[in-house]
């Protein structure tokens, strides 16, 4: 396995950023010394580390042993009993800052709600005793189809508080997508509304649900938010509105014990084969991991005011939005539209109106808001920005640098972290204010985690070289298993490398420690023998001047084995020309070398992409070897995406 001298360059030619000294000295730990004595401790004695960050959460009763067991099956803080909606609400208020605001809501048409955590509180325990009132009970499973609404929340933490097992699917599906998780899933309540606004125009999710419920008898009750007030069928015996529910509800409700390893969240993500893949994780576990991340990540102050972009369908949002930020006990918000809608203005109206000091975003956005220009943030007072964090997909260097540069006018740290659904959060990552920066890194292996860079046996490979990204030691957050599908749990992740959990993510750890993930393995492809990675390609493309985002997917070859395929995204008031695409090829060439010249590129004005704005580039594959998709498409939010690219692929080849 060798490593191209294009890559050597990206980690080796990297300009390194080193914090602020001023802001250092105002972090949790104090000093970049402490902090990296802390980050040593955590590796050389997780037990001890983990044992004293679950001390500064509240316990009903001690756990009995930190750590039992190892990859792939293990326990943390076992035998403690705690409840997570009480980390979350109750121990703020406990401690006198019940009049300390938690969440603010607003919609897409400017509609604001706002809670404290003494509000907040009220609401959730309403809420639980509307579900008790249903006969659920802990271990329950309650499925959530709603956008970013305050409710959603609301219902996320009602289930938390009662030890029920909660999935949340994005709004946007359609009704085989959702019918296919509740199928598999199996819950006893659905909680939705009667329709979303997205663009301006109502999605109707509740006819959405109506069709996706048929013939499934786990599900005995649908709970409904008027959130547009269109008219909806409601079914007797079956269907509820909240308000009526909740209004006549007490706002006291006893938080469930649960012990720490219980399941408590399970969110399905696609895979190559047709069927989703349910991943299962612990309530309590989560919460403690993601607290102290979250903590260090962001850097979070009782004070901040946080804005995780994310979906509630996309795990991030729970471990940014919900958990980490509530956690920490911070203020969160919950937008319910487009970041650009009505006008590409609206990300930033949101920043300085609520004078956001802390952002949580994907590498799309960020491309999104390149393409559209930087005129469209000069009448908004950005200077609140503090600590911006972006998960999702590679952050390309010139991306990083837009973000830096223009959007937190230099005076931000700007933390690219790297997590999957499976691991629940991000054990790559810097400590924001206190690691050096590195446009195109993820960071370091964080608090407690131990990671890797080796080849196909396993062995570990040397600095600056691309390889298979493994995880070796359990953190709390981890997934536990596949829901119902122990033995696919173990195959998947856990055959490849013994005693490892194996990513599927390639990887370079430069001679600094710092980790620099290029991609799914399967996004990385060999020409001609040489491996080339999507990151190095992608940041080759979007260094041309007009391009906004762009995708390489690596097709089969008779003489090279595989060649690449370049698809392309301009900002506005760039036009697709054969110069355009001159300019990119030249750019790949220069930046890689000849061996990557692209068989084809392609201008799309959209992506195939998930709910977080992830690039689907298997569907892409898929599209040019196939010209018909055969994998999961129930992950994109934009499955009208696929026939326009096709049309596009077919114009250009009956051209050529």
């Amino acid at each position: 396995m060798s490593t191209e001298p294009g890559k050597i360059g990206l980690v080796n030619n990297s300009k390194i950023y080193y914090p602020d000294p001023e802001k250092v000295k105002g972090t949790a730990a104090g000093s970049v010394d402490k902090f990296n004595e802390l980050l040593k401790r955590s590796q050389e004695d997780p037990a001890g580390f983990w044992s004293d960050v679950a001390g500064e959460l509240c316990w009903f009763k001690p756990w009995e042993k930190t750590v039992e067991g190892k990859l792939p099956h293990f326990k943390f803080f076992v035998g403690g009993i705690t409840n997570p909606c009480y980390n979350l609400l109750d121990r703020h208020v406990e401690r006198g800052d019940g009049n300390r605001l938690a969440l603010i809501w607003e919609s897409e048409n400017y509609e604001t709600k706002f809670y404290t955590y003494n509000m907040l509180l009220a609401e959730v325990n309403r809420f639980a005793n509307v579900l008790k009132s249903f006969g659920l009970k802990k271990g329950d499973a309650v499925a959530v189809f709603m956008p970013n609404l305050a409710e959603a929340v609301i219902s996320v933490l009602a289930c938390y508080r009662l030890g029920l097992l909660f999935n949340t699917v994005f709004s946007g599906f359609g009704v085989q997508a959702l019918r296919n998780r509740l199928i598999d899933y199996e819950p006893k309540v659905v909680i939705t509304a009667d329709g979303a606004y997205r663009r301006g125009k109502i999605v109707p999710l509740k006819d959405t649900v109506d069709k996706s419920v048929e013939g499934i008898e786990s599900i005995k009750s649908v709970i409904v938010v008027k959130r547009t007030g269109t008219g909806v069928k409601m079914q007797d015996g079956r269907d509820y509105w909240w308000h009526d529910l909740t209004t006549k509800a007490g706002i006291v409700c006893d938080p469930e014990p649960v012990e720490a390893n219980e399941p408590g969240l399970v969110f399905y993500t696609s895979g190559t084969t047709g069927k989703p893949k349910g991943i299962v994780h612990s309530g309590v576990a989560f919460l403690v991991n993601n607290y102290i991340y979250a903590k260090y990540h962001m850097d979070h102050h009782p004070d901040d005011i946080l804005w995780c972009t994310a979906d509630i369908g996309w795990l991030t949002m729970h471990i940014w939005g919900i958990v980490g930020a509530l956690a920490n006990g911070v203020t969160t918000i919950f937008y319910e539209g487009a970041l650009n809608y009505p006008q590409p203005d609206r990300f930033y109206q949101i920043i300085d109106k609520y004078r956001v000091n802390k952002l949580f975003t994907a590498p799309t956005a960020i491309r999104m808001l390149m393409r559209f220009g930087e005129k469209h943030m000069q009448p908004y007072d950005l200077s609140c920005l503090d600590v911006i964090a972006t998960v999702g997909e590679p952050l390309n260097p010139e991306a990083w640098h837009w973000a830096y540069e223009k959007l937190g006018r230099k005076k931000i740290y700007l933390n690219n972290v790297w997590g999957q659904t499976e691991t629940a959060g991000t054990p790559l990552a810097g400590a924001a204010w206190l690691t050096p920066m590195k446009p195109g890194s993820c960071g370091i292996q964080f608090l407690g985690a131990d990671l890797d860079v080796v080849d196909d046996e396993g062995n570990p490979l040397p600095p600056n070289t691309q390889g298979n990204l493994i995880i070796k030691r359990p953190i709390p957050m981890m997934i536990r298993t596949l829901w119902k599908e122990p033995e696919r749990y173990l195959q998947e992740y856990f055959s490849q490398i013994e005693g490892c959990y194996f990513t599927n993510d390639a990887a370079i750890k430069d001679s600094d420690g710092h980790f620099w993930v290029t991609g799914r393995i399967d996004d990385v492809f060999n020409v001609a023998g040489h491996r080339l990675s999507t990151m190095e390609m992608e940041g080759a493309v979007t260094q041309c001047e007009g391009v906004a985002e762009a995708a390489v997917i690596g097709i089969p070859d008779e003489i090279k084995g595989q060649i690449p395929v370049v698809f392309v995204t301009l900002r506005e008031g760039y036009e697709r020309s054969e110069e355009m695409k001159e300019n990119i090829r030249n750019s790949i060439i220069n930046n890689i070398g000849k061996i990557a010249a692209p068989a084809a590129i392609y201008f799309t004005d959209a992506m195939p992409k998930t709910p977080s704005g992830k690039i689907m580039r298997r569907i892409l594959k898929e599209i040019c070897v196939n010209n018909e998709i055969k994998g999961d498409t129930t992950g994109l939010e934009n499955i009208s995406s696929v026939e326009k690219i096709k049309k596009i692929i077919s114009k250009q080849r009956v051209a050529l």
